[in-house]
């Protein structure tokens, strides 16, 4: 997937004003709308103006990507980094009545999953609700925890430029929460008009990235790693885990990629996640002469191909 220059497409700057970016798109729009346009490609640059201009005009999201595109240049190859957005607030989809899905899959992998205004639009008077993400360890989902976290706003500044504002928040983790589920603060969104109540924040669990685990639900896989003698010849092993620390058997025999199951330990919950100890069988270096000598001798001595099965 490739990075999409959004300005690029209006043929705007990047410190453009929103009247100036109004202006561009509504030139566009003239020139492009499938309605009245002659161009051969008209209804394709039709919908990559309209994605541009949804971003760009929504001062949340043009925030959002201008700190993101900081690091890419049109036509990279990307990739949304994990929780690349978490301290952003949104409000609403900002597709401006087109629908996310007309959008591309850049546009997807940014903006869907925040959004619309989930239900405000039912009381007209009532704030508007506003999303964000938050990043959390795993260890909170297990124990809970109170995090202060900063998010990010974006408004338009009198001269009609995007300047961001931020504002801390005291956020209660609760234990057994999951990636993806979303903690509601009451309050926290657009403020209500004509005494109406504001708005609500929703925050969108992330599990900050960790190589030792990955997480399926409630279910915690971790990557543990062996000696060849633990595998070979079993053992009994301790190993750090997100609920502490527990005395394991390595079942003699045991391969790379093996999973030892153990019931109960995964993310809390009614029922608990299991957690799946995943055995990485990990080799002394051959550094020094006696190890060398191992090596050596198990070359000559041990009958192993470990290659026999693609033969023939």
């Amino acid at each position: 997937m490739e990075f999409k220059d959004y300005y690029q497409v209006l043929g705007v700057g990047k410190t453009a004003p929103v009247d100036e970016i109004k202006k561009a798109y509504r030139k566009l729009a003239r020139k492009y709308h499938p309605d009245v346009s002659k161009e051969p490609d008209a209804e394709k640059r039709m919908k990559e103006v309209n994605e541009a201009y949804a971003v760009l005009s929504d001062p949340e999201k043009r925030a959002a990507y201008d700190q993101l595109g900081s690091g890419w240049q049109p036509g990279q190859d990307f990739q949304a980094p994990p929780g690349w957005d978490a301290g952003f607030e949104f409000s609403g989809d900002g597709t401006h009545g087109a629908q996310a899905g007309d959008f591309s899959d850049f546009f997807a992998s940014l903006f869907g999953r925040t959004g619309g205004d989930r239900g405000a639009r039912d009381f007209r008077m009532r704030g508007g609700d506003h999303h964000a993400r938050i990043l959390i360890d795993l260890a909170d989902a297990y124990y809970g925890a109170t995090r202060t976290i900063a998010l990010r706003a974006a408004k338009q500044d009198a001269s009609g430029r995007v300047v961001t504002e931020e504002r801390a928040l005291n956020v209660q983790i609760p234990k057994g929460v999951k990636e993806g589920q979303h903690i509601r603060l009451a309050g926290q969104g657009s403020p209500g008009m004509g005494g109406a109540p504001a708005g609500n924040l929703y925050l969108e669990v992330q599990f900050r990235p960790d190589s030792r685990y990955r997480v399926e639900g409630r279910d915690v896989n971790e990557t543990v790693p062996v000696a060849p003698w633990e595998a070979a010849l079993g053992a009994s092993i301790e190993v750090p885990t997100p609920s502490g620390n527990v005395q394991v058997k390595v079942p003699a025999g045991s391969q790379a990629g093996r999973k030892l199951r153990l019931k109960g330990r995964g993310i809390p919950g009614d029922p608990p996640g299991d957690l799946y100890l995943v055995l990485n069988v990990v080799l002394p270096s051959a550094e020094s002469d006696k190890a060398r000598q191992i090596y050596e001798t198990m070359a000559r001595e041990l009958a192993f191909n470990p290659r026999q099965k693609l033969e023939g």
